[in-house]
């Protein structure tokens, strides 16, 4: 079993940067593909980026593809969301999740965090 926390999440501009990390517990973290997605209010969970287990490939959303870029340090057992150039349609709660296999689909993942808020302002 995987724990996930985030932490990360504020209030920005637009055109801001902000980093998003997850903090996994147990020993298993590299054996786990992890993804990060996002929530707005009123709207479903959706897909935001995805890292297999060593790294080597990453995938992104149209939406955040060329702003925001995944990462994972598997000696830390953390995963980060480097998001740049923010703007007013980022804002959403961004949660973590881990499966054992790759994907943009909510049901490819096992573990989720908690989530955490952030705000873009104009």
């Amino acid at each position: 079993q995987v724990q996930l926390v985030e932490s990360g999440g504020g209030l920005v501009q637009a055109g801001d940067s902000l980093r998003l990390s997850c903090a996994a517990s147990g020993r298993t973290f590299s054996t786990y593909h992890m993804g990060w997605f996002r929530q707005a209010p009123g709207k479903e969970r959706l897909f935001v980026a995805g890292i297999t287990l060593n790294g080597g490939h990453t995938y992104y959303a149209d939406s955040v593809k060329g702003r925001f870029t995944i990462s994972r340090d598997n000696a830390k057992n953390m995963v980060y969301l480097q998001m740049d150039s923010l703007k007013s349609e980022d804002p959403a709660v961004y949660y973590c999740a881990a499966g054992r296999v790759p994907g943009r689909l909510n049901w490819q993942y096992d573990y989720w965090g908690q989530g955490t808020q952030v705000t873009v302002s104009s």
